[in-house]
């Protein structure tokens, strides 16, 4: 009975025995020793994709925010790092951005994580660009991820820099321009309201240069691929007066002129110059449009001035003794008339000038002037050119005649004769300076004709007729301020009533008076010249 109670002992500790020895066989299986944990980077791993719970992997977030934060800082280098494979305008972009911002100061804040697989990854972020002379600059773009080697790394595009920016753009900064030019008159003062000029104010303006005072600047984006230009920012500098365009005009001038006209019913022009340089100191044209520069109409008996230099150069002197008959029949052709029949018998060839005889002016043209001499001294007093004069214009033509009594009737202005009031006014102050000169409304017109000195003793002998028109002549006591010289025009034009011309000069002041279908030069040309003239 003893032995029972060891036997159940003996079988107990056996039993824990093989207990504990087959769980150590089960357990030690499957578990190799211990070794020490190693660091790995993208380039010692493999290719595949890590576990998520692998400590060795950052994460989208953790490389988006790591890139954001170097290019804070603008540490190019350190960004191409986290990059893959960066593109050859990585660089040049991100310095192209900062070039044409010029900010102080940049912020980037990520926004939301978008994880698209298991290898890819959008990381929107805000951006703010603080600027040293404008607001700053506020945008939301995205930063691309990818897995390479088992890390996340940036996959750069240009649209991180902006939404918009692709391959081959440019972005750059470019100043707006300044408020434009305004024009101004020679003084540098405004051009003066009502005061006729209005038509060539787009001309002139269009001449102005841009302003190089800044209007402020913005950033774009050109896309050359495209043929279009995004705008990324814009800086609007405060308005600053606007510097002035100056032109020829003289605002007194231009207003005397001008206030020349109101009373006039017909459309009318006044053109001024000065003669010593050619500047156009007053246009006040009623013609409409830019008649006074490019609408030509037959001068009358103001191309006499014309013919007479031409006349001078064929050796007549202004005392010389010449006829001024009623009519004048010109041998085998038609016959020559003076307004209203007017015979004057033997005059000196200044007192034909100053009565405006079409028959004393017929026969000497016939017989002392070839039709290519008078086309010739036609040309010479800009007949032909057109004018560069900041605002267009021509002068006027003249067909060479063709027979006697083409030449005749062009002798006083009549048959194919035409011309502008610009172009009689560079006429009358080729005769008081003695060179013609184109004119023009700007200091630097560009593209003008030449200046041609008239013949010695030309110029002396027209001073001499012209003043003699206003001291004995068809300008005689029309109340024409002292020291005027000038010449009466009155000029027919098939179906319409006549043209009235008065053109001249006083002192360095150049003028032409024109009323389309006005009447005589003496009756309706002449007040509006007197007005002007003695408002100056």
């Amino acid at each position: 009975m003893r032995r029972r109670p060891l036997l159940v002992l003996v079988a107990a500790v056996v039993t824990m025995f093989v207990a504990g020895v087959s769980g150590l066989i089960v357990s030690g299986r499957s578990v190799p020793p211990a070794e020490p944990v190693t660091t790995a980077t993208p380039d010692d791993v493999p290719d595949e994709l890590t576990e998520p719970d692998n400590p060795n992997r950052n994460t989208p977030w953790d490389a988006g925010s790591a890139f954001l934060k170097e290019w804070e800082k603008g540490d190019l280098a350190a960004m191409r790092k986290l990059v893959h494979d960066p593109p050859e305008d990585f660089t040049t972009l991100h310095q192209a951005v900062d070039a044409a911002l010029q900010a102080t100061a940049r912020v980037f804040t990520p926004l939301s994580l978008d994880e698209i697989d298991d290898s890819t990854a959008d990381l929107s972020f805000t951006g703010e660009w603080t600027m040293a002379d404008g607001p700053p600059l506020k945008l939301t773009s995205t930063v691309r991820l990818t897995v390479v080697k088992r890390q996340w790394v940036v996959d750069w595009t240009p649209d991180v820099l902006h939404p918009d920016l692709e391959h081959g753009d440019v972005i750059e900064r470019r100043n707006l321009p300044g408020a434009p030019y305004r024009l101004a008159t020679r003084e540098g003062e405004p051009l003066p309201p009502n005061s006729y000029v209005d038509p060539y104010i787009g001309d002139l303006t269009a001449q102005a240069p841009p302003n190089p005072s800044a209007g402020g600047w913005r950033v774009v984006i050109d896309k050359p691929f495209d043929d279009d230009v995004e705008e990324v920012y814009r800086h609007d500098q405060p308005a600053a007066e606007a510097p002035a365009f100056t032109t020829t005009i003289d605002r007194y001038v231009q207003m005397a002129a001008a206030r020349a006209l109101d009373p006039v019913q017909k459309p009318a022009a006044i053109v001024a110059l000065r003669p010593s340089t050619g500047e156009v100191l007053a246009v006040a044209d009623r013609l409409g449009g830019k008649g006074a520069f490019s609408s030509a109409f037959p001068p009358g008996s103001t191309f006499k001035i014309v013919t007479a230099a031409a006349l001078i150069g064929a050796g007549v002197t202004p005392e010389q003794q010449v006829g001024c008959p009623a009519q004048y029949q010109i041998p085998g052709w038609r016959m020559i008339s003076n307004y209203q029949n007017h015979d004057f018998g033997t005059i000196s060839f200044r007192q034909a000038f100053a009565e405006s005889c079409n028959t004393t002016f017929a026969q000497l043209a016939v017989e002392r002037v070839p039709a290519a001499t008078l086309s010739a001294q036609a040309a010479a007093f800009g007949f032909g050119a057109t004018l560069s004069t900041g605002a267009g214009g021509t002068c006027g033509s003249l067909t060479e005649p063709h027979n006697p009594d083409a030449l005749a009737e062009a002798s006083f202005g009549q048959g194919t004769v035409v011309a502008t009031p610009l172009c009689m006014a560079a006429v009358a102050a080729a005769v008081q300076s003695g060179v013609w000169r184109a004119p023009r409304l700007l200091a630097d017109a560009g593209g003008q004709p030449a200046s041609v000195p008239l013949p010695p003793g030309v110029a002396e002998g027209l001073r001499v007729m012209m003043s003699s028109v206003v001291s004995e002549g068809t300008a005689e006591n029309t109340g024409l301020p002292a020291g005027v010289s000038g010449k009466t025009g009155t000029a027919e034009e098939a179906g319409q009533d006549d043209h009235a011309w008065f053109v001249g000069f006083h002192d360095d002041l150049a003028f032409a008076v024109f009323v389309k279908n006005g009447g005589t030069g003496r009756d309706v040309a002449i007040p509006i010249a007197a007005r002007f003239l003695n408002a100056l």
